[in-house]
């Protein structure tokens, strides 16, 4: 059977989807990740040419894998992309990337640009006075009992795992730590830890483990 022409023409343009879908997955958020999938959709209309479309479309890959990738690996630090920022900056960056390929289009990708600070906006409402997301925290380690619930109040929300079993606390600091959460000053008297993100807008995840007793403790997290 005859492959069609078209299709061996423009096979890298669903290849190039195809994999953006792959390294999406690995999102610790489903809809940023189906996001950041949109510039490189975008790119496959707009690319003139195989070649610089397989150039372009490996270097916004790349840019992809950067944010995505070390935040679901659990990394911290400065050069890890904080989850909002996949929204707006990613989005701006690729823009830039896809403009500098495809020389056209440009109405189309200030409409990207403009729609990934729109999104930004309703991502940055909908986590308002909102229970935090697992954040690297959850589910907890695997050798205690856990038990997960949600509070509020003051206008903030926080995370908790009540833990029970041999030597909790000491197992929640190994476990907070073991993801890059590194101490920080204690602001009501028990074991503090936080873990930084951010390439342009500070993300920080903070923790407080407040032992129980001997064999249980309690681990609130929140982000600042």
């Amino acid at each position: 059977m005859q492959i069609p022409e078209r299709v061996k023409t423009h096979w890298w343009r669903a290849a190039l989807v195809v994999a953006a879908v792959v390294v999406a997955c690995f999102s610790t958020s489903p809809f940023a990740g189906l996001f950041g999938v949109v510039p490189i959709v975008v790119w496959c209309l707009l690319a003139p040419s195989r070649r610089s479309g397989l150039i372009v479309g490996a270097v916004l890959l790349v840019l992809l894998a950067w944010f995505v990738l070390p935040g679901a690996l659990g990394f911290a630090g400065h050069w890890v992309p904080a989850p909002i920022e996949v929204y707006w900056l990613h989005t701006t960056i690729a823009a830039v990337v896809c403009a500098i390929g495809a020389r056209r289009g440009f109405i189309g990708l200030f409409l990207l640009v403009v729609a990934g600070f729109v999104v930004t906006g309703g991502a940055l409402f909908a986590a308002y006075e909102s229970p935090p997301g697992d954040e690297g925290v959850a589910p907890g380690p695997a050798g205690l009992r856990i038990t997960r619930d949600f509070n509020c109040g003051s206008h903030n929300c926080w995370g908790v795992l009540e833990a029970t079993g041999d030597r909790a606390s000491e197992v929640l600091r190994d476990y907070v730590t073991a993801r890059n959460f590194t101490p920080a000053p204690s602001l009501t008297g028990v074991a503090r830890f936080c873990r930084h993100t951010g390439l342009v807008v500070d993300h920080e995840v903070c923790t407080d483990i407040r032992p129980l007793g001997p064999a249980a403790a309690r681990l609130e997290w929140y982000v600042n």
